[in-house]
């Protein structure tokens, strides 16, 4: 299981994610009873980054939080030693705006877009209020024991 991180703002800090990350990816892949080796990237985009792949891929003339891409929907499983997931772009700018109106601190905001997206590339949508409650659901279970809540406004970035 591997988490590849690509900053591509100025922030400092993001690295340091890489630890969550790989935790948030290790109980996943646990609830989801999968245990083949697997691999993220994770690249951290600007409100502006975000929007022109939100234009281009979905149509969408809007900045967002998250995005993700799965390399593959019909996965084979097949001989492989490791195999990619996906792509999910997150917006430092959104996290820090989100983080901000829900009270809780960039830290959780920024692992909690990181969960959505990962379940995202493992099949899960939220395009029905059923199929949202149930990603939800595994959100919390996922994040909770990670980032906690109520984790204060302690800052990684």
């Amino acid at each position: 299981m591997t988490v590849n991180l690509f900053n591509r703002t100025r922030m400092a800090g993001l690295k340091d994610y890489r630890e969550p990350f790989e935790l948030i990816f290790a109980r996943t892949l646990e609830f989801l009873g999968k245990k083949e080796p697997l691999t993220v990237s994770v690249i951290f985009v600007k409100d502006r980054k975000i929007h022109q792949i939100n234009r281009e891929y979905r149509h969408i003339d809007r900045p967002t939080d998250v995005i993700s891409f799965a390399l593959s929907d019909n996965r084979d499983e097949g001989d492989y030693i490791e195999e990619e997931l996906g792509d999910i772009f997150i917006s430092v700018d959104a996290a820090r705006r989100q983080a901000d109106e829900y009270g809780h601190s960039l830290k959780r905001e920024i692992c909690f877009l990181f969960t959505h997206g990962l379940l995202h590339l493992n099949g899960f949508d939220h395009q029905t209020a059923e199929e949202e409650k149930e990603m939800i659901s595994y959100q919390k279970l996922i994040l909770d024991d990670i980032v906690a809540p109520d984790d204060g406004k302690e800052e990684l970035c």
